[in-house]
């Protein structure tokens, strides 16, 4: 099991079967960096075109279609001192014809030190506001089926664009691999974001990541799952938003299948009275839900 430290020197703006950049194999672990959604890097300087450039793609050793690449995130930190938001909510997710200024771009002061991030020029009501840090990936996965290239605008069974808080240090995700290798990529970083991406962003910043990576042969799984230290939780992306619950909820059913036991009824009964539920994003052209079951729930069983 080696360590590998990878500096890129280039970034995609899809996921997809382009030439890796690193030969791994399962159980290494990859030191590298992201840039910004807008491609800016940790010197604020434009080292890619913006729209979520990737870094990678990773090429995991023996990895096949069929199979599932476990991705431990062991740490995210940010490497600047500043990150950027819009200043406004999407549209979309207020009633129509709600009035809302024009959006712009603000910094926001980043402190990992002391963990937190304040508005660089806050206006008078937001002057005491100091939220904590909880950095992510928004946007990370494999190469997608039949040989797609997709936008990391967007999102789907293969991971991408999904914006979910909840991946973070100390997770793990798991992907379907579709492509030889998987083709891991990863990119998007934010310091912090509230549920939904409701403002089109987090608070967007470029990242040192520690990852590693494990492979799952002949272990088959449709959708992006995770594991935290307090739940399991599964991850449907698509549009409108309750097609997205469903994708969830099914690969909850069948990972309460899978990794427990359980028969659809059994499963239903459980699901039915313990399951949680977040919107991971609302912005994107897919939308991303998360259906939650807490381990102490499951351990129960």
């Amino acid at each position: 099991m080696a360590v590998h430290q990878f500096n890129p020197n280039g970034y995609f703006n899809t996921i997809g079967g382009h030439q890796p950049v690193l030969h791994i194999s399962d159980g290494d672990t990859v030191i590298t960096t992201t840039v910004d959604a807008r491609g800016w890097d940790q010197r604020g300087e434009s080292a890619a075109l913006r729209g979520n450039p990737m870094t990678g793609p990773f090429y995991v050793e023996g990895a096949m279609p069929g199979d599932t690449l476990e991705v431990r995130l062991e740490s995210m930190t940010p490497n600047r001192e500043w990150g950027w938001t819009s200043n406004v909510l999407a549209p979309h997710v207020v009633d129509p014809g709600t009035a809302l200024p024009p959006s712009e771009i603000v910094r926001w002061t980043v402190d990992v030190g002391q963990g937190v991030a304040a508005l660089e020029q806050p206006s008078p009501g937001l002057a005491n506001l100091k939220l904590p840090l909880r950095p992510f990936l928004g946007c990370f996965g494999v190469a997608p089926s039949r040989g797609q290239a997709i936008s990391t605008a967007t999102s789907g069974e293969y991971g991408g664009n999904m914006d979910y808080k909840g991946f973070t240090a100390g997770v793990s995700a798991y992907f379907p691999v579709f492509a030889e290798g998987a083709l891991f990529h990863l990119g998007d970083g934010h310091a912090l974001q509230g549920d939904g991406e409701i403002a089109g962003t987090g608070v967007e910043i470029s990242l040192d990541v520690r990852f590693s990576v494990k492979l799952h042969k002949g272990k088959t799984i449709r959708w992006p799952r995770g594991e935290s230290g307090t739940h399991w939780f599964c991850i449907g992306n698509a549009r409108p938003l309750d097609q997205a619950l469903q994708h969830a909820t099914t690969e909850m059913l069948s990972l309460l299948r899978d990794n427990y036991g359980l028969s659809d009824t059994e499963a239903s009964l459980l699901l039915g009275q313990a399951v949680e539920y977040e919107v991971a994003n609302v912005f994107n052209p897919a939308y991303s839900v998360v259906c939650k079951m807490p381990k102490a729930v499951l351990s129960m069983l």
